[in-house]
């Protein structure tokens, strides 16, 4: 009987988890669900035969070993940090491991070991990255397969809250790691416009964003993701003008959001004396970015309430995170969305064309959310791949390949993860 061995249970978790179960049930495997927090590991297993619950402290590294060697497969969804203990485990361990995190340097280190032993590690297999590099990927060779060559490239993503339940002045909701919320764009973003190479610190980054139109929804609002220049050469795009890769928000989004970078209040290194302190105090620095166009999303968020802060926050991110977890909690009928656009001008046959794809995914309810089967979905299909010898690749890999991507994506068409593709 194969294992499959999950650690982490979170937001992002709960998707995958069924997939497996379901998978599990129909080819007598089993599931092992790994999560500090063991009534929610059980809660999400449901109490299905093919799982079962591990309460698990990570640091803890001989019971982490435990755990791995008895597995077949291993996933983390773990936050990023903590997977580098969960590789090394596999390593010792002779295991192969997914993860839907970005591949970091200290992974990258790995990959001799990897390789020598002929392992698997496959890292930024969830929606995005994943699905983007998957999806774009599919159809960028399409394109040059019918003889067009690749000018410009714009990929937005983005987790929404679905019209139904957009009812707060954010057009926001927490749907998934509240805590990546607060920090997402703190490294900047690099990209390629025209022809010229565009670095943004984190302070510009939502200020003046990008628009796009999704019909049914209306305007979104787009900001560089990251670093897009180290995708270039892996999406073999050297020759394009334009390579930009986005994360996609209402527009009100960006426009609350900016004030709160640019007053520091997203900070996570530096420690507050909290005691005392309202919450009016600490978003004092916020006083001079604030306007009649974000006023009231500010106040909604409670930057501006007399009451004291957490006493267990220990950062200005602590507290901002707080306000985030309370104020823009998905209420239990609320639904998620994810949006997904590709968006490709080419020349072919001496003419212009452009390429657009898109994909629009709906949340069930604040548990069986549409970021949760994005992200899960993918790292559910490509273990079972995996395991069954569908997919034999070996070594260290982000799924940039025809041999993981096209059956992945073929697996996600069957779960009703379907793009819809228009050219002109």
């Amino acid at each position: 009987m194969k294992q499959i061995l999950l650690f982490g249970a979170g937001k992002s978790a709960t998707s995958l988890i069924r997939y497996l179960i379901d998978v599990s049930a129909g080819r007598d495997w089993q599931l092992v669900v790994a999560e500090s927090n063991l009534a929610l590991a059980e809660s999400k297993i449901a109490g299905s035969p093919h799982a079962r619950a591990v309460c698990l402290d990570v640091t803890r590294t001989e019971a982490v070993d435990t755990l791995v060697a008895a597995a077949d497969i291993v996933i983390s969804l773990l936050p990023p940090a903590l997977h580098y203990t969960v590789a090394v485990s596999c390593l010792k361990n002779d295991k192969h491991l997914l993860t839907a995190s970005y591949l970091d340097d200290a992974i990258k280190a790995l990959e001799p070991e990897i390789k020598a032993r002929g392992l698997l590690f496959l890292c930024e297999m969830g929606l995005d990255p994943g699905i983007d590099h998957m999806s774009a990927l599919q159809l960028i060779r399409q394109i040059e397969a019918r003889g067009g060559a690749i000018r410009s490239f714009h990929s937005h993503t983005g987790g929404l809250v679905a019209p139904e339940s957009d009812d707060n002045p954010w057009r926001y909701k927490i749907s998934w790691n509240p805590r990546n919320v607060v920090l997402a764009g703190a490294a900047g973003a690099r990209y390629r416009d025209n022809g010229n190479i565009v670095s943004k610190a984190y302070p510009d980054l939502f200020e003046q964003p990008g628009e796009v139109i999704l019909p049914g929804v209306g305007i979104l609002a787009w900001y560089p993701n990251r670093d897009s220049l180290s995708y270039i050469p892996l999406y073999g795009l050297e020759a394009t003008q334009t390579f930009i890769r986005t994360t996609l928000r209402y527009p009100a989004f960006c426009r609350g959001w900016a004030p709160i970078v640019r007053a520091g209040l997203t900070d996570s290194q530096t420690t507050l004396d909290t005691t005392g302190l309202t919450f009016d105090q600490w978003s004092a620095s916020l006083q001079p970015f604030v306007n009649a166009s974000n006023r009231a999303q500010l106040e909604y968020l409670g930057c501006f309430d007399q009451e004291p802060v957490p006493p267990a926050a220990h950062t200005s991110a602590d507290i901002l995170q707080h306000l985030l977890e309370t104020r823009l909690v998905m209420q239990p009928a609320d639904k998620d969305m994810i949006v997904m656009i590709h968006e490709i001008g080419f020349i072919r046959d001496g003419r212009s064309h452009t390429a657009k794809s898109t994909l629009v995914v709906k949340g069930e309810d604040h548990l069986h959310t549409a970021m949760a089967r994005t992200v899960g979905l993918p790292l559910g299909i490509a273990a079972t791949l995996v395991l069954e010898g569908r997919i034999g690749l070996r070594g260290l890999h982000i799924p940039i390949l025809p041999a993981i991507y096209d059956p992945v994506m073929q697996q996600l068409e069957q779960q009703g993860i379907r793009f819809e593709h228009t050219e002109n």
